[in-house]
């Protein structure tokens, strides 16, 4: 069964000057963000990013497979510790995106862990629909 989400977001003001704020998610599982080309360009302060959400978006969805993985395999993971790195170059876009994984996963060793995250990353919705980024790094360890 497909499933659909919608955020949305109003911006005032030009590019560099303006501001916006992306609606409270629908779902109820946050609030409003507020959102600037300088939190995506310079400092945050307190401001959220586009890239910031991808990245947010991409370490759960990339957990959620390597889970899906091994649990397949017969070898359930107690916990993955899943951070996503999303780098913007004004004029350029996303120009890369850094996964770093560290897994804790009774009965599977080091190599096949590598296997298995490199499987989930091939399938993860997330890293399919950022195929485009020019650089995305996998590194992957067990804890």
């Amino acid at each position: 069964m497909a499933t659909e989400r919608t955020m949305s977001t109003t911006w005032r003001g030009t590019l560099t000057e303006g501001s916006g704020t992306i609606a409270e998610a629908r779902s109820g599982a946050f609030g409003a963000l507020d959102v600037s080309w300088a939190a995506r360009t310079e400092s945050p302060n307190g401001k959220t990013s586009p890239e910031e959400l991808i990245a947010a978006a991409h370490s759960a969805c990339y957990a959620m497979s390597l889970s899906n993985v091994l649990a397949k395999a017969g070898t359930p993971a107690e916990q993955l510790d899943t951070t996503a790195t999303v780098t913007f170059v004004p004029g350029e876009g996303i120009t890369k995106v850094a996964l770093t994984v560290r897994g804790q996963v009774p009965g599977v060793g080091a190599a096949a862990f590598v296997d298995a995250a490199a499987d989930a990353h091939a399938n993860c919705p997330v890293s399919k629909a950022l195929a485009s980024v020019p650089e995305i790094t996998l590194d992957a360890a067990l804890a």
